[in-house]
């Protein structure tokens, strides 16, 4: 029955379609007085405490890796992210808020439903977090580089490096997210948006420091963010390629 449900999620997404399904309801948010970031409650909480089973895991994710790639390398226009090597606890609360509804993507709301229950969420999440990272990923390609990637550091080192780690290692237990990596135009969409006040589950923490930024330092920090790489987690340099 799963390879039947990954087989149709497949086929929607060749003709085009969206949406497999209804998108979640609307539970809140950031904008909410009620809001907490991450209530200890519901079927992210049950998944957390489950043992993830890494070989499960792969077969859930055939139907992730139509969007972020077999390898979780996802896509450099940063329409898909990088998920490879991102912590459990990351993957499984992102997944069971997109299902919840309280994080908005209706594009991966239909294939997160096919997720049956918290042992798959955290079967799903074993197996991605065990992938390596890749090294070639979407990076800031302006000629400015050195200099924007410069500027980003001294910007990230003031007020990311705390929670995201000296080589955007992020911190597991605390749900912050791996950077290391990711693809420059996802990183720059994803703090836009959550400056703005459009991504609905935000951490009020990283609204707090990055809504004083301006378009230009977004920009600069992404740049630096995109540049970092973990070591031991990324992936072996092919052959005929330096790292």
């Amino acid at each position: 029955m799963k390879k039947l449900i990954i087989a149709a999620s497949l086929s929607l997404i060749a003709l085009g379609v969206a949406h497999a399904g209804p998108p979640a309801p609307h539970q809140g948010g950031i904008e909410s007085k009620d809001y907490k970031w991450n209530a200890q409650e519901g079927e992210k909480i049950e998944a957390l405490k489950l043992k993830g089973d890494k070989k499960r895991g792969q077969e859930a994710y055939e139907v992730c890796g139509a969007c972020h790639l077999p390898s979780g390398a996802g896509r450099p226009d940063g329409t898909f992210p990088q998920l490879a090597g991102q912590h459990t606890t990351v993957l499984i609360k992102q997944m069971a808020d997109i299902r919840a509804g309280l994080r908005d993507n209706p594009t991966m709301y239909p294939f997160a439903a096919t997720l049956t229950d918290p042992q798959e969420l955290a079967d799903v999440a074993s197996y991605i977090e065990g992938l390596c990272i890749p090294t070639d990923h979407g990076k800031y390609e302006g000629a400015d580089a050195s200099l924007q990637i410069a500027k980003g550091k001294e910007l990230y080192e003031k007020e990311c490096l705390e929670c995201h780690g000296k080589n955007g290692e992020g911190v597991k237990d605390k749900f912050y997210p791996v950077i290391a990596g990711q693809h420059y135009k996802y990183l720059l969409r994803q703090m836009t948006e959550i400056r703005d006040g459009h991504r609905r589950n935000a951490n009020p923490d990283m609204v707090k420091i990055i809504k004083k930024y301006n378009n230009e330092q977004l920009v600069a920090i992404s740049a630096y963010q995109s540049s970092m790489t973990m070591p031991g987690s990324m992936c072996a340099a092919k052959p005929g390629k330096k790292k």
